[in-house]
């Protein structure tokens, strides 16, 4: 694999002084030190907020939003329409952002960038109809009705990850937002530029000043407050923060949507192309440096292909682009933090010493950069092991044999988690029934994930401890919103008319329920 340290210069873009600005916008002051993830070098001091803070943020943010939530759902469109176009006009800036304070490789960068367009085009088609009054039948044909209204819930509450900052601390405010909510972002303080140029170009297009709120700082320092403030939370996160936030929306009596941790698996079949599946295999497993929640850390290969398998996928891992660039051309970049290499260090550290073999990889790389780690494939892993079982979150990827479909099915769905899976075969029926076997939100057949993501309209979330509740589809944006029933009685016709006899009322009533049924009124 190259290897090559190469001397950095920031895109000309990031200025001290844009990125001064950006962060204005953040209130509080103690400021956390964020850094350029290739170089370790200070960017800008990135303020962060108090529990005062927070509470502000969210009534500045609730005072607009009730100008917001009564205005027209197309003048509210409108300014998604124009944000469309600014968004994509400066998608290169925003891919400058990602690369500084994420160290992901450029491409993976500007595909990021490229996310909050598509969740605006999707739902610039479908919001008008999802959020317009919807005419149902009342008990009594005719003479009743009732009509299902979408209002905001007020406030949304989003806490948004360090993997894809842009991505989710954008996207998924948008439908909120369309809904008619106001909106208080948390993104992670390694990877707050990016959203914040995301509210920036919003604004631009239209968006109220002061709907859009962001605040910043550690999880356990601003998360409660941000929750108890909320009137529905967004998280996207690990299960062990997830089922915190959870428990804290719960006590609130407020709703929350939790896009969990994976342990995603894939299985080849026996037909399977294995070029193609290798190709997938690599960005399934060294995609964004292994930091994508609907990654691959478990692969499930025939015994009568293992080998053939095996060889070409170590040979395209060997051969990766691994470095710190701020061009086209690497194929992996760096992990977030020292921290987190750490951390992913300590999962291959622990499945060596208990008998997991090293195929490739498996070491840091500090003459890249700071937080740098080889891809890494391992055999012999186990279920005692660390990365046998927990989310590594990192360019590390198990090989398994299975002797039948059975095997691999039992062995893809052992486990706590249920985000992703990629199931590859040449016989598309037969690889659909594999899929429907698998317990998970998401399944790619001949693909690793992208399918299923970038489909906007399909609901995209987890099952078992990957999660409650989904983005994307018409779910995505309804969830931002309450139902109210307004029905309307015509004429007093519930109950029995003065003076009649209560039995002749019931009599009649239970005829009216079988002729309706028998003519499919109601």
């Amino acid at each position: 694999m190259t290897l090559t340290p190469v001397q950095l210069t920031r895109p000309a873009s990031t200025t001290d002084a844009f990125l001064r600005q950006l962060v204005a916008r953040v209130p509080g002051g103690s400021p956390w030190h964020l850094t350029e993830v290739y170089t370790g070098q200070l960017l800008v001091e990135l303020p962060q907020s108090t529990p005062d803070d927070i509470e502000q943020a969210f009534a500045k943010s609730r005072a607009a939003q009730r100008k917001w939530a009564a205005t027209p759902v197309r003048e509210r469109l409108a300014v998604f329409k124009r944000a469309h176009t600014i968004f994509v006009d400066n998608a290169r800036t925003v891919t400058d952002l990602i690369q500084v304070e994420s160290g992901k490789n450029r491409l993976m960068a500007i595909e990021e960038s490229c996310d909050p367009p598509m969740v605006m085009s999707h739902y610039l088609k479908r919001a008008a109809k999802l959020l317009a009054p919807t005419r149902r039948g009342g008990p009594v044909p005719m003479l009743t009705s009732s009509t299902e209204i979408r209002q905001p819930k007020g406030v949304v509450g989003i806490i948004a990850p360090w993997n894809f900052p842009f991505a989710t601390g954008i996207s998924d405010a948008i439908p909120a937002l369309m809904a008619g909510n106001g909106v208080v972002l948390k993104p992670d303080n390694k990877t707050a530029l990016s959203p914040l140029y995301g509210v920036q170009m919003l604004e631009e297009a239209g968006l109220p000043e002061g709907l859009f709120q962001v605040v910043c700082g550690e999880g356990p320092d601003v998360g409660p407050t941000l929750i108890d403030n909320a009137d529905y939370v967004m998280f996207t996160g690990s299960t062990a923060t997830g089922k915190v936030i959870g428990e804290r929306a719960g006590r609130n009596l407020i709703g929350c949507c939790l896009e969990l941790g994976g342990k995603n698996p894939m299985i080849v079949l026996a037909d399977a192309d294995i070029a193609d599946a290798v190709r997938g295999a690599i960005f399934g497993a060294f995609g964004n440096t292994g930091q994508i929640c609907m990654h691959i850390e478990r692969i499930y290969l025939p015994e009568s292909r293992y080998d053939e398998f095996k060889t070409a996928y170590l040979r395209k891992t060997r051969d990766l682009d691994v470095r710190a660039a701020y061009e086209f051309g690497p194929e992996m970049g760096s992990l977030v933090s020292v921290d987190h290499m750490r951390r992913v260090k300590s999962h291959v550290d622990d499945a060596v010493a208990k008998g997991a073999t090293v195929l490739c990889g498996g070491r840091p790389r500090p003459d890249l950069g700071p937080a740098f780690f080889e891809p890494t494939i391992l055999e012999g892993v186990t279920k005692d092991m660390l990365c046998g079982v927990t989310e590594t979150f990192g360019p590390v990827v198990a090989l398994h044999k299975y002797r039948t479909v059975d095997e691999a099915v039992e062995l893809a769905n052992d486990t706590d988690y249920g985000l992703n899976a990629s199931v590859w075969g040449s016989d598309i029926a037969a690889a659909r029934a594999v899929a429907a076997r698998i317990e998970s939100g998401n399944v790619n057949i001949n693909d690793i994930l992208a399918t299923a993501y970038a489909a906007k309209g399909t609901p995209s979330g987890g099952v078992k401890n990957s999660g409650v509740g989904a983005r994307h589809g018409d779910q995505g944006l309804l969830k931002y919103t309450d139902v109210q029933n307004m029905a309307v009685l015509k004429k007093q016709v519930m109950g029995p008319r003065p003076g009649q006899d209560p039995d002749k009322y019931v009599t009649s009533m239970l005829s009216g329920l079988k002729m309706m049924r028998r003519f499919r009124i109601r």
